[in-house]
Order: C-alpha cells, then sequence, then structure tokens
C-alpha cells in the first residue's frame, strides 16, 4: 500500500453559519457552496479535488459544538503571516503570530468567530 496523506475531509463547527463563512472569507480570500443536509447545514470550502490535500466545510448542526479542546486543524498557506494577519480584523482571535517550527516551517493559531482553535502553516 502506498503512503497517503491521511485526512480526507474535515468540517468546523459552527453556532452561526453565515457569521462563520463570513470569517473565513475574510481571512481565506475562500468562496463557499452552500450544502442543505438532512441533519446538518454546510458551507463548503471552494477546492480542486485533484490537487493535493483535502476540503472540509463550515456546518451547523445539532450534533457539532465549536471548541478550544480538541482537534486541531491547520490550514496550509503560502506564507502564514499572510492570513494571520487578517484574523483579528474578520473578528476572530489571534493566538499565535507566525512561529517558525524549524525544518518544518511556520504556524500560527487563531480562534474563529465560532470559538474554534485552528492553526496556519507554511515553509515560508
Amino acid at each position: 500500500m502506498s503512503a497517503q496523506n491521511p485526512v480526507g475531509w474535515f468540517e468546523i463547527a459552527c453556532s452561526d453559519l453565515d457569521r462563520a463563512k463570513d470569517f473565513y472569507t475574510k481571512v481565506f480570500n475562500s468562496s463557499f457552496e452552500f450544502v442543505d443536509m438532512p441533519d446538518a447545514a454546510m458551507y463548503m470550502f471552494a477546492s480542486d479535488h485533484t490537487a493535493p490535500g483535502c476540503s472540509g466545510a463550515l456546518v451547523k448542526s445539532k450534533d457539532n459544538t465549536p471548541g478550544t479542546d480538541g482537534t486541531i486543524i491547520y490550514f496550509n498557506c503560502e506564507d502564514a503571516s499572510q492570513e494571520a494577519s487578517r484574523v483579528v480584523s474578520a473578528g476572530g482571535k489571534l493566538l499565535m503570530p507566525k512561529t517558525s517550527i524549524g525544518e518544518f516551517g511556520f504556524i500560527a493559531m487563531f480562534i474563529d468567530t465560532e470559538g474554534n482553535r485552528l492553526g496556519l502553516h507554511s515553509m515560508k
């Protein structure tokens, strides 16, 4: 079996779906597609399913609760300082500015408008 990246999809819990979409649009200059699932509403991140990595969605459902104490998703960036610089003006809280992690590049961490702790990763 060949090695592959372990993550195939992610969902970020939201209490206010439109507020979350507005935050992620501002931070990542991304667009979204609304999908109404049987037990959840979601905005899927624009993605290229033929490119490496995975995509995901912002999700509001009775089974998902935003939080800072669990799993952390890191978004790939060309330069993490760019997205980090937009977090506060978009309504989030910057926890850690761009910080070196040695040969593995750089990370930054933030809390989004929904109360989720997430990260940014870049090699420069």
